[in-house]
């Protein structure tokens, strides 16, 4: 049974002592108006005999310095109790970013955590050390981003932009639990912002013709050919390299992708291992790239560079790279004089992923083509479509019995008339 007594210091400052039924105890005294350190007793070293304790100051109310003395005396109780460090969370998040995050992930995610963490966590949050961050901080951002996060003073962030913050923060909290700098990862505490649910957009099927007519025009009509065709991400499309297609098999090989950053472009490893993927090839796509192929060789024939397996197969006549910016902004005029409605060049991948699945083909088979992790992200991407295949399933099932036997049963039903159940016996 715990007790609390109060006794009254000199000036401003109160000490509250506070004790755990096992003779494990703390105290609070007021520093000034909002401040509050905390002191608890770890008991003796077993080594030097020594008592230890360990400080701790909390800003805020005297219950917020309660709840923190009652859950350290708790986590010490429990045997979860870390010892605090005088480490900040922006320098955290930067120590995490340059170790862990580095390593493990691709650099295209790891630039994008870098910049997110420098740009917007670390100004609103960097200051507050690690052992001392609580809910109400990223409570807080999350209510400030969305309103005036936006770093040219213009309103806030997006939603999606905020949920991304959030996960950033749980990850990287996660990883200070396991290094054992906390005691648990507050961030899971914390409910993010709500994501409205868009539609995306998409051609539709009868607009495809009058796409790919108005393509023939441009310099990259195969590579958006290619792209409608295996619903590969632009980065893919302009990594891939002629080793790595199969024409006599009918397929090619996910294996690297152009990334831009800074105005300069460098290959990099696809975005996740399930990125890394094998895609089977349409017959008309097949010979649309066989014929490409022959025009390429001719082409570098003509300006005296033959052609390498290990070239890439959409570049400029001399084999440099395409520029990503240029391929999206040709792409976006293209829509306009056809007067097609505006998409960017990635909801080719959607429009794709989409008339497969209107086409009846297994969704795990849609997630494997995508290069999604897991069929689970696929599901949730495309949920606006799966209704219609619930109802195109429901009719499929009727079509596979025979109509004579779904006929005989329904007969047989109606010449029963109503049974007991219908009339509430």
């Amino acid at each position: 049974m715990s007790s609390a007594t109060e006794r009254a210091s000199p000036g401003r400052s109160k000490r509250i002592d506070r004790r755990k039924g096992n003779g494990m105890k703390g105290h609070i005294r007021q520093r000034s108006k909002g401040s509050w350190t905390l002191w608890v007793d770890l008991g003796r070293d077993p080594e030097t005999g020594k008592r230890r304790q360990q400080t701790l100051t909390v800003r805020g109310a005297k219950r917020d310095a309660e709840r923190e003395l009652r859950d350290l005396l708790h986590s010490l109780e429990v045997g979860s109790y870390v010892k605090s460090s005088r480490i900040t969370l922006g320098q955290w998040l930067e120590q995490w970013c340059q170790s862990y995050v580095a390593m493990h992930c691709s650099a295209r995610t790891a630039e994008s955590y870098q910049s997110e963490v420098r740009r917007h966590l670390t100004p609103f949050l960097g200051r507050i050390l690690l052992t001392q961050l609580q809910p109400q901080h990223l409570q807080n951002y999350y209510s400030q981003a969305l309103t005036k996060g936006r770093t040219d003073g213009k309103g806030g962030l997006a939603a999606r932009t905020v949920q991304y913050h959030h996960r950033i923060l749980s990850e990287a909290l996660s990883h200070a639990v396991k290094m054992g700098l906390l005691g648990r990862n507050i961030a899971k505490a914390v409910d993010p912002p709500r994501v409205e649910r868009k539609n995306m957009a998409t051609l539709v099927l009868e607009d495809i013709p009058k796409f790919l007519e108005a393509t023939q025009g441009t310099p990259y009509y195969i590579l958006f050919y290619t792209a409608l065709y295996t619903g590969m991400r632009l980065g893919e499309l302009l990594g891939l390299r002629w080793c790595d297609i199969d024409l006599d098999m009918a397929s090619l090989s996910v294996v690297q992708a152009l990334y831009k950053r800074s105005g300069v472009c460098k290959m990099v490893e696809p975005k996740s291992s399930g990125s890394r993927r094998r895609i089977a090839l349409s017959p008309s796509l097949v010979l649309t790239l066989r014929q490409y192929r022959v025009d390429q060789q001719v082409q570098r024939i003509l300006i005296g560079e033959p052609m390498a397996d290990s070239d890439l197969v959409f570049s400029h006549p001399g084999g440099k790279p395409l520029d990503p910016g240029v391929v999206s902004h040709t792409f976006a005029k293209v829509l306009r004089k056809a007067g097609l409605p505006h998409i960017r060049f990635h909801d080719l991948r959607h429009t794709h992923a989409t008339l497969l699945l209107k086409a009846g083909v297994h969704p795990k088979i849609v997630s494997e083509r995508l290069g999604h992790a897991n069929i689970g992200i696929t599901l949730d991407t495309y949920s606006h479509v799966l209704p219609g295949l619930q109802e195109r399933a429901a009719e499929s099932f009727d079509e596979m019995l025979a109509p004579g036997v779904i006929a005989e049963d329904v007969s047989k039903m109606l010449a029963k008339g109503p049974g007991p159940d219908s009339l509430g016996r």
